[in-house]
């Protein structure tokens, strides 16, 4: 692999991680500026805003570049221009279709997810909020053909950079519009939430300069690569749109996962909540979960998707060659690397769920929304591991069952969600989610296993060396709360929270470390060429 494969693809992870830290660390802010009503009337418009979205900035930028890339290499440079415009062309229609969608069926979305029997936003509220939202779907999804295009001709730069300006841009207005309408004029939170999400827009704008500054600088070399191109390749537009779509659809199923589960709370979450006497904390539980929440366990999130982003190309390969015992190796690795740095961020987090809500969130109903992020935070290695197994399957090009893997888990959240709802509240929607996800991931191995007689026991067996060095964390984390508790008023104070949460989890993290490392754990699972496995050899010959 070149140096410059290797830089783009560095710069594109570091772009990735840095986007998804700022899109978690501004909620913090915000939540203290609308409020957990905010934050709900927020989750209203960005869910359906999200499903839409995904289809086109999650599988079709990877399809152009992959059929860009695949072409020019063959030196059939044309084709790669005729893909690009059909799919700017493709995304600009659907862009359209999705904006007419969301902005004139928005009274129609929020007289699904508001019931008014609860206080709190209104279905007006919701139906503005998602009307501003919808402009973004003009500009976003012609924009993520761009980004594909030049990561096609091998330059990551312009998607990394793009990503992060759209990215602090959009935060930006999203904390001075909502500060200045808030607290400098004294506005209501609908119009604070408004003018939030009309950032995604004013994101996407930003992001377009920049794409476009690049554009004219490589737009000379392309005319003449097209010019001095000697190989003819006589295909038609219909053919070159199935392979574009054959390549998107397994990203695109990967991409929307999550927001199909929190769709079903979007439409069946608030009734089923009121239904079950439960509508006096409705919007504070829902904000809890999807938003809040879900920013707090997004982080093991990325750090799976990145992974199975990485590995398609080395499982692909090995498929191919009919390479077994190196294909079981990779699919064992990657499996084993979500779960040795998963496992222990969920229960940390499940530990410290009410320190770190309290902290980053506020105090205020800290027994209901610590005690949510506390069960949910273990959805988040479900989610991991789904994307994950969807990434595999795609691999060793069993992509197409992840529909059906996708469906069946689809079909039992939604099943599910109201009836667990009325019998235990909130957490009734978090059970379902499990449940769904569950089985989604159990029916991906099971195809992997049949695929390619998959053996298991290797990671079943580090599995359980994990769990326990988990549960040794828990321990410890448990004793010092205990300890602390004495000294530090965690419960009350947001300070003391987040003394305590920075505690535990540098404590927590360090007795982890230290299992792993001194079992050979962390040999086992990243191999020789982790730092810490040279740190040893380095000890021992000293």
């Amino acid at each position: 692999m070149s140096n410059k494969i290797i830089k783009g693809t560095m710069m594109l992870t570091g772009a990735a991680f840095l986007s998804k830290f700022l899109g978690m660390i501004y909620v913090i802010p915000f939540n203290e500026i609308v409020g957990y009503q905010g934050m709900a009337l927020y989750y209203y418009a960005y869910n359906p805003y999200t499903i839409l979205i995904s289809i086109s900035t999650i599988g079709i930028p990877l399809a152009v570049s992959k059929i860009v890339s695949r072409y020019n290499s063959l030196g059939y440079y044309n084709t790669g221009i005729r893909v690009f415009k059909a799919s700017l062309m493709l995304m600009v229609a659907t862009g359209f279709i999705a904006f007419l969608v969301l902005y004139f069926g928005s009274e129609w979305f929020a007289a699904r997810f508001i019931d008014e029997d609860m206080k709190g936003n209104s279905t007006a509220d919701v139906a503005k909020v998602m009307r501003m939202v919808s402009f973004a779907l003009l500009v976003i999804p012609g924009m993520s053909v761009f980004r594909g295009f030049f990561q096609g001709n091998e330059m990551m730069h312009p998607t990394a950079i793009s990503q992060v300006v759209e990215q602090i841009v959009r935060v930006v207005f999203v904390l001075v519009s909502a500060f200045v309408i808030i607290s400098v004029y004294n506005g209501s939170i609908t119009l604070a939430v408004s003018y939030a999400t009309f950032a995604a827009l004013i994101g996407a704008l930003a992001s377009c300069m920049v794409l476009f500054r690049y554009w004219r600088q490589i737009k000379p070399q392309l005319d003449y690569q097209r010019q001095v191109q000697k190989k003819k390749l006589d295909i038609s537009m219909k053919s070159l749109s199935v392979e574009l779509l054959s390549y998107a659809g397994p990203f695109v199923l990967v991409g929307i996962a999550i927001p199909l589960y929190q769709a079903v709370d979007s439409f069946t979450f608030n009734t089923a909540m009121v239904v079950g006497g439960y509508k006096e904390i409705a919007e504070l539980a829902l904000a809890t979960i999807n938003m809040n929440g879900h920013k707090l366990i997004s982080i093991p999130i990325t750090i799976a998707t990145g992974l199975s982003l990485t590995i398609v190309p080395a499982l692909t390969s090995s498929f191919t060659n009919n390479d077994w015992p190196k294909l079981n190796k990779e699919i064992n690795q990657a499996l084993q690397i979500v779960l040795l740095l998963v496992i222990p961020s969920i229960v940390g987090l499940s530990a410290l769920a009410p320190e770190a809500y309290g902290a980053l969130f506020g105090m205020e109903n800290l027994s209901i929304t610590g005690n949510l992020l506390a069960w949910y935070a273990p959805v988040a290695l479900l989610f991991a591991l789904y994307t994950v197994t969807a990434a595999i399957l795609q691999g060793v090009n069993e992509q197409r069952f992840a529909l059906v893997s996708l469906a069946a888990g689809f079909l039992i959240k939604l099943i599910c969600n109201s009836v667990f709802i009325h019998m235990i509240g909130a957490k009734g929607s978090i059970f379902a989610t499990s449940l769904a996800v569950i089985v989604a991931v159990s029916l991906n191995l099971i195809k992997i296993y049949r695929s390619i007689e998959f053996n298991f026991i290797q990671t079943l067996k580090r599995t359980l060396f994990m769990v326990i060095f988990s549960g040794v964390m828990l321990l410890v984390i448990v004793l010092l709360k205990f300890g602390l508790h004495f000294v530090l008023p965690f419960d009350t104070s947001r300070i003391a929270a987040a003394v305590m949460l920075g505690i535990g989890v540098i404590l927590g993290a360090a007795v982890y470390l230290y299992l792993t490392y001194k079992s050979t754990l962390l040999d086992f699972v990243l191999g020789d060429t982790n730092i810490l496995s040279r740190f040893r050899r380095k000890s021992h010959a000293d």
